[in-house]
């Protein structure tokens, strides 16, 4: 037996939970039509099988038709869920995992278009300014129709061999009666009383616990404290908790601080990088000291040793390492082993949660087998014969490629013409907000540096240099350099500079600069910031209807802190399209999309932001020595297989491109690129 306290089992009601390690709820958007089918079993089951104890489906599973999902959640008011369920909990119970799911009713936190059309619902008249959605107020048949909803709906995860429920209280359909901001009731469930606002979750938890029995885990999660004028003060919070407790019908809460209605209340409940880790975890500690009840909390719980802290110290029962697993799902298993050192780390890009609203699933940015469980492997098996790989270029996609080949057991050279590797991982964390981004550059380096990789810095690789190695596969991961023309234009712009020599500091700010952003990613954003802080007036100009579309929602949070007391302005739906020089100044010519209108205006400065041009001269150079002429069969990328094709018999070794010398993209694409390729090599 372990003496590490995240090991040690933990006896919940009848339950036990094999370690204090868990995933809280969260929906990662990969159901297929409402239903937690294969790539969504297959998820959970990853995390199930290195150890995690507990794993927390859904975020949540909707238990009523006027719930209608807004980032492709679990249907709980569907009979046909419950075999789904029951294959789900069946996968990771069979690897000694507890397994729960968040049941909630979304109310105001939807939108009337999604679904059945049905009009949202609350207990007032306000919408949320996150889903746009003007409720209709609730009225008495609405009330007793979703407290049925959630009896049903917990019937159902019961009947799919869940070991328990967890009802979702923070800015959903409870939490809306709980908070007196939200609640504008009259009568018996109106906002004069804290009894009568929490009359709603309490007749929802009787009406739940008379249908499931005694043995069947009810949980809460609630926002104790919403930091709000007006909303839940932590002392109602704690009062809340107490009555919880008092009723004898809830086995363990699950601690919020904070509101999601709005970005940047998100951010705070959910923090970035760059923000405090573990911000509300002594909160959650105040709430199991002073009510008793087993007390789980998550909130950018990065690393083992603040988990580990939470656990040691009395804060926590059950500690949550959500956007951890994400990263790495190996986690418990690598502390059993004696293999912290190895866990990939969760950088705080929250990459994943931004992905759910605008890509429509999570993705780690980071780890790409994470939601392609079915597809990508988080273990890399090794290769049937051994093979001499040359890698060019030491940006996130090429250490990809040599630390996958590596694992493989092949012999890898990699080039790199700067002194250090990162490329523009290297840039961006130059951003002290942003540093942790190097997690991602230096623990690919450890991995690479543990099976052997071979690195030769400050070497611009040529043709010749790549064939005296003599290898079997060349994979160019070179990356690119600023692009700086404009939009279907073959004109260069020496006039202006481009967003990497500001982020770089090669370049300083002058007193009145546009940035022009055409890329809509944070390049952008990371010049305008150095530029306002050095005290420039800064216009970012768009040619779309919105800014930085790239960045989304919680990551341009901090952007924006930042840049509101500075002399910043934000212009949409124009298109710069030329630049000359006036005097001392530069004369922007710009237009829009949308009419023949054009106009001019000075600046001191104009930065150019629209990606990258691929640095693909070597690639082009030894295309005509490479077996397959730098081809990709596609179907056998995407089938998981080795690439086959030849296309030119006299050809000496297989040449690939991957990341950003193809095209720009982003990191997450770029690792993606090497590691479905490399992986079958």
């Amino acid at each position: 037996m372990s003496n590490d306290p995240l090991l040690q089992p933990y006896q919940l009601g009848h339950l036990t939970i094999k370690n204090r390690i868990m995933t809280t709820s969260h929906e990662p958007a990969y159901p297929e039509d409402g239903m937690p089918k294969g790539r969504y079993r297959a998820y959970h089951e990853a995390r199930a099988k290195a150890g995690v104890g507990l794993t927390m489906t859904a975020g949540s599973a909707a238990v009523s038709l006027d719930s209608p999902p807004v980032f492709n959640n679990i249907l709980a008011y569907k009979d046909e869920v419950v075999p789904w369920i029951r294959q789900l909990t069946d996968a990771c119970h069979q690897h000694g995992a507890a397994v729960m799911i968040q049941l909630t009713h979304l109310g105001r936190r939807t939108g009337w278009n999604k679904g059945d059309w049905l009009p949202s619902v609350s207990p007032g008249p306000d919408r949320e300014p996150a889903h746009r959605a003007f409720p209709k107020v609730m009225e008495d048949w609405d009330i007793e129709r979703i407290i049925g909803d959630y009896a049903d709906a917990a019937e159902r995860m019961q009947a799919g061999g869940m070991d328990g429920i967890e009802l979702e209280a923070y800015g959903h359909l409870i939490d809306q009666f709980w908070s007196p901001i939200t609640n504008k009731l009259g009568g018996p469930y109106g906002a004069d009383t804290l009894e009568n606002r929490l009359r709603f979750g309490t007749d929802i938890i009787a009406a739940i616990r008379k249908r499931v029995g005694k043995d069947f885990l009810i949980g809460v999660r609630y926002t104790a404290d919403e930091v709000t004028k007006g909303g839940t003060t932590p002392e109602e919070g704690l009062e809340i908790a107490h009555r919880l407790k008092a009723s004898g019908q809830v086995d363990f809460l699950n601690i919020i601080r904070g509101r999601i209605h709005t970005d940047p209340a998100m951010t705070d409940v959910i923090p970035v990088q760059g923000m405090k880790s573990a911000p509300h975890l002594d909160f959650a500690g105040r709430v199991r000291a002073e009510v008793g009840l087993p007390t789980f909390h998550a909130a950018r719980i990065p690393d083992v040793a603040t988990a580990r802290h939470a656990v040691a110290s009395g804060l926590l029962d059950m500690v949550g390492m959500t956007r951890a697993h994400m990263a790495d799902p190996l986690i418990v298993e690598k502390i059993r082993a004696g293999r912290e050192d190895d866990i990939r780390p969760c950088v705080g890009a929250t990459y994943c949660l931004d992905r759910i609203y605008q890509g429509g699933e999570a993705l780690c940015i980071h780890n790409p087998a994470t939601g392609r469980e079915q597809t990508m492997p988080h273990v890399i098996a090794p290769a049937a014969r051994r093979k001499k790989l040359v890698v060019v270029g030491a940006g996130p996609a090429g250490l990809e490629a040599a630390r996958v080949a590596a694992k493989r057991g092949h012999a890898v050279t990699v080039f790199e013409a700067a002194a250090d590797p990162g490329g523009q991982v290297r840039l961006t964390a130059l951003s002290p907000r942003r540093r942790e981004m190097m997690g991602i550059i230096d623990w690919r380096m450890a991995q690479c540096a543990a099976h052997g990789v071979e690195f030769r810095f400050n070497t611009l690789a040529e043709a010749e240099d790549v064939t005296a190695l003599a290898p079997d596969v060349a994979i160019i991961a070179t990356g690119g350099l600023p692009e700086t023309r404009l939009f279907e234009t073959d004109a260069e712009q020496p006039l202006a500079v481009t967003a990497w020599d500001i982020i770089s500091g090669d370049v300083k700010p002058l007193e009145n600069v546009l940035i022009y952003d055409e890329s809509g990613d944070h390049p952008a954003l990371m010049a305008a910031e150095i530029a306002a802080n050095a005290g420039a007036r800064v216009e970012v100009m768009t040619p779309d209807r919105i800014f930085a579309p790239d960045i989304m929602a919680m990551n341009l949070v901090p952007y924006m802190r930042s840049l509101q007391d500075k002399d910043v302005t934000f212009t949409v739906t124009r298109r710069l399209l030329g630049i000359g020089r006036e005097g001392n100044q530069l004369n922007a010519t710009i237009g829009t999309d949308y009419s023949g209108f054009e106009g001019t205006a000075l600046y001191d400065q104009i930065i150019i932001n629209y990606g990258t041009k691929p640095l693909d001269e070597l690639y082009f150079a030894l295309k005509p020595l490479a077996s397959n002429g730098g081809a990709v069969d596609q179907h056998a990328l995407l089938s998981g297989q080795p690439q086959t094709l030849i296309r030119n018999p006299g050809g000496r070794f297989q040449l690939f491109r991957i990341g950003d010398a193809v095209s720009a993209r982003n990191t997450h694409a770029a690792i993606y690129d090497a590691l479905r390729l490399v992986k079958d090599i």
